[in-house]
């Protein structure tokens, strides 16, 4: 039997989510090629104060061309609430599949947003429930609430922590070894309500050297993060590979589950592989594995007809 905090809910696959300026046009028209998971059009960081009132208005439109390709669109949204307002106001449509929640503060911010979205799906004629929320950690307040927010609604799917904001917030450098503990603290949380856990184990601030930026990656996923933002196209690729399960992982999982159900099928719990006890934690995690390598396959699949259409 698997454990009591098994993802039950359908999660999506988010790999890799590449930033995209959303009023800088040649980001834009090039985003669909670039081959991510999800287009994370950006209101906030990346836009001037002064170009916020244009940009949101941009945000239906490009929707609609950066998922051309395949991906899914997210809208990283504005704090404070008079910004998010208006921000989601011009953003919750059948082109965005979910919105960045920059700052979350609490449960009952969360509540907010998520009742203001419900009313402009219930006012456009969309489906109920369809814009979900990443949840962003960008405070030490929030941190410590951080249980009561990855659980405020049923919207929210995935989280992450802001490292730059969260470590000014903090009072420290924004390095790997300064946000480890807060990273590793969220990826618990987010696994304990079911939900996914984004980022990197060290800073990309920096980027050049794919080699370490890939081995950065791989040891990511090992600390158990599921997808990461990407603030250049290059990162795409690599961060697509080692999000995904190998082939000698898939083929491992295989023949465990195999083994596992001729060991039932024998009235034993337990059975050895290469002199490797395999007992019920090893089996879950395999089907969880294989879980994760078809629902990719399916994300690729429909990507590649996306690209043919």
């Amino acid at each position: 039997m698997e454990g009591k905090n098994e993802m039950t809910r359908e999660l999506p696959v988010w790999r890799s989510l590449l930033y995209v300026p959303v009023n800088v046009e040649k980001f834009v028209a090039k985003a669909h090629t670039r081959g991510a998971d999800v287009i994370q059009l950006d209101l906030e960081d990346a836009i001037p104060p002064a170009e916020k009132e244009k940009a949101r208005t941009l945000v239906e439109k490009n929707a609609a061309r950066v998922r051309q390709g395949g991906a899914d669109v997210v809208v990283r949204i504005n704090q404070p609430l008079a910004l998010a307002v208006r921000d989601l106001e011009h953003s919750v449509c059948p082109d965005v599949d979910a919105i960045a929640v920059t700052k979350v503060d609490s449960a009952s911010h969360v509540k907010l947003l998520a009742e203001l979205v419900g009313e402009l799906e219930d006012k456009r004629g969309m489906k109920a429930g369809h814009t979900r929320f990443i949840a962003m950690i960008e405070t030490a307040d929030a941190f410590f609430r951080i249980h009561e927010i990855v659980r405020a609604h049923p919207r929210i799917v995935a989280c992450n922590i802001g490292g730059e904001d969260f470590a000014l917030d903090c009072n420290m450098q924004p390095t790997g070894e300064t946000l480890l503990y807060p990273k590793q603290h969220m990826i618990i949380a987010a696994n304990a309500a079911g939900i996914i856990p984004l980022g990197f184990a060290d800073t990309v601030a920096g980027f050049g050297d794919w080699d370490r930026f890939r081995k950065m990656v791989r040891r990511s996923r090992d600390f158990g993060f599921m997808g990461a933002g990407c603030i250049h196209p290059g990162q795409v690729t690599i961060v697509n590979e080692e999000y995904k399960p190998s082939e000698d992982e898939v083929a491992y999982a295989r023949k465990v589950i195999q083994l596992d159900q001729e060991a039932a099928a024998a009235g034993r719990g337990s059975f050895q592989i290469d002199g490797k006890m395999i007992d019920i934690p090893v089996v879950v995690r395999a089907r969880r594995l294989i879980r994760r390598h078809e629902a990719i396959q399916r994300r690729e699949e429909k990507t590649l007809a996306a690209t043919k259409a």
